[in-house]
């Protein structure tokens, strides 16, 4: 699976940003996808996943009610909608495919290239 992640950028505390991910080489649906993010000096940490079908999703406690994750896979893409974000949210955002919806980043077998988020003023 190719994956390719767009949608970042430069934006204030409290604004919004969809990012996308878009998938080609495999059949999309028979894969679980989430989304990681890396700050600099930091390790990659999970920010949310969803199963094959959509019906599990999970989220870190630090974007619980702010970030929502969904899929098309008619569209073979899945989306992260950031809503109020913080500074604390800077970071390089990644989509990854998996077989499973998993927190740990071990579970995804494959990766897309990232893309900047910056929350600033």
């Amino acid at each position: 699976v190719q994956l390719q992640a767009s949608g970042g950028g430069l934006v204030q505390p409290g604004g919004s940003l969809r990012l996308s991910c878009a998938a080609s080489g495999r059949t999309f649906s028979n894969y679980a996808m989430g989304w990681f993010r890396q700050a600099p000096g930091k390790e990659r940490e999970f920010v949310a996943a969803i199963d094959w079908s959509g019906t599990r999703i999970y989220y870190a406690d630090s974007v619980k009610g702010r970030f929502t994750i969904s899929r098309d896979n008619a569209k073979n893409a899945v989306y992260l909608q950031m809503n109020t974000l913080k500074p604390e949210d800077t970071a390089v955002y990644y989509c990854a495919a998996g077989l499973r919806a998993s927190t740990r980043i071990g579970a995804y077998e494959y990766w897309g290239q990232g893309t900047q988020v910056t929350v600033s003023s």
